[in-house]
């Protein structure tokens, strides 16, 4: 019991600093906004607190199968602590600033071709928009979408290395999977391979849907303005980390329709051996 509170108050602290990253880092926040941030934060981290804390599962997936979500959580940290630092650099300039901002710029040029999510992105923008402000979004869309790919190629290793999530014994459903009831709509398996193959296809097609949705918004309600340092930083760590949650959430779900599958098959073997005559 102590060692559950002990790490639901850690996710529950590493949650809050998260949120407020942006407005410590970054200078000149107005006062309002700082209490909007701290708001949510507190929030957040009584949400994280309570679903760790407690033995029933309420929404949280995976929180028994690590490490899920402590890549998902650090993915979400790097990206935000980069483009923060990218933002910081624009008013106070360091070697950090200067090296993230340099390398966050070949990413995106790198990454910057046609047809790709950083060029829709790109495409996306008003066209009286500034060309400072413009490389300014490449590069933070750069290294928010390179920080996305490393955590899913780190994910899709680990699942080889470590053979997750078969490592950790008997792999509860219910605990890491509380929103999906496996007593209704058909056969498990089945239920898991569709949800899986819809998660991965809505995890590759989001980034380049997203730009275009949103340039399709702005004739209808007012555009989206990424001037805001932290717009800017929340909407492209939103925009990179969204497809890689939910590529990265599909996958897991196929591994575990292959794993329940491969018991099945296990077992029918097993009693078609007992009923073989000696």
């Amino acid at each position: 019991m102590i060692s559950r509170f002990a790490g639901a108050l850690a996710r529950a602290v590493l949650v809050m600093g998260l949120i407020a990253m942006p407005s410590l880092m970054l200078p000149g926040v107005h006062r309002d906004t700082t209490q909007i941030v701290a708001l949510v934060a507190i929030f957040a981290a009584l949400l994280t607190f309570f679903e760790y804390v407690a033995i029933y599962p309420c929404l949280m997936e995976f929180r028994d199968a690590p490490p899920f979500n402590r890549l998902r959580f650090l993915s979400l940290f790097v990206t935000v602590f980069l483009l923060t630092t990218i933002v910081r650099g624009q008013n106070e300039q360091t070697a950090l600033t200067l090296f993230v901002e340099v390398v966050g710029n070949r990413l995106g040029e790198l990454i910057d071709i046609p047809y790709s999510p950083v060029r829709l992105f790109v495409l996306m923008l008003p066209d009286d928009m500034s060309l400072y402000q413009m490389i300014l979004i490449r590069t933070a869309a750069g290294i928010a979408y390179t920080v996305s790919l490393v955590t899913l190629i780190v994910f899709i290793i680990s699942l080889r290395v470590i053979d997750w999530p078969a490592r950790l014994g008997s792999f509860n459903v219910w605990v890491n999977l509380p929103t999906f009831d496996p007593t209704t709509g058909g056969d498990v398996v089945r239920r898991l391979q569709r949800d899986a193959r819809f998660n991965i296809v809505v995890g590759i097609l989001l980034p380049f849907v997203i730009p275009a949705g949103i340039r399709i918004a702005e004739s209808s309600f007012e555009p989206v303005s990424l001037e805001s340092p932290q717009t800017l930083i929340w909407a492209m760590t939103a925009w990179a980390f969204l497809p890689a949650s939910l590529l990265m959430r599909g996958i897991a779900m196929g591994r575990i329709a292959g794993m329940i599958a491969e018991k099945r098959r296990r077992g029918q073997r097993g009693v078609q051996a007992e009923l073989q005559p000696a």
